[in-house]
């Protein structure tokens, strides 16, 4: 049995996210000691540490309940897993996408050599989005 505090150094959770992902259902209500003290089994450390992991990854909550209850049934098939990591894939190819685009559209304007904040195209272009040579 571990108590919270040990189960925060198992897994490098902070003991309040550890709270956090009880009140949320991720993590199973722990027994409690005489003196009221969480106690987890094997099983809470594993699964803290698959949460950990998945967020880690960067997997959002909901994504991360449907994958620990598909991990409850190894019955299903491996694709309902696959599904949710593919779209959280495509998730991050967007992001990344719009991240290439404004670091291309910083980098422009940040190559200005204005004296002066009056012929800055930072300010510029920060006051007239038409002055953007991308959509971001």
């Amino acid at each position: 049995m571990f108590s919270i505090g040990q189960l925060s150094k198992h897994t490098g959770v902070k003991i309040p996210t550890i709270r956090y992902y009880e009140q949320m259902g991720l993590i199973d209500a722990p027994e409690r000691s005489e003196g009221n003290q969480r106690r987890y089994t094997k099983d809470g450390l594993g699964r803290l540490s698959f949460i950990r992991h998945s967020r880690d990854l960067g997997f959002s909550v909901e994504d991360i309940r449907g994958l620990l209850n598909l991990s409850q049934h190894p019955e299903r098939p491996c694709q309902d897993a696959h599904s949710i990591a593919a779209q959280h894939l495509k998730d991050v190819q967007t992001r990344i996408a719009k991240l290439r685009r404004l670091e291309r559209e910083l980098k422009r304007i940040t190559q200005c050599d204005a004296d002066n904040v009056a012929d800055c195209a930072v300010i510029e272009t920060l006051a007239d989005h038409g002055l953007c040579e991308t959509e971001h």
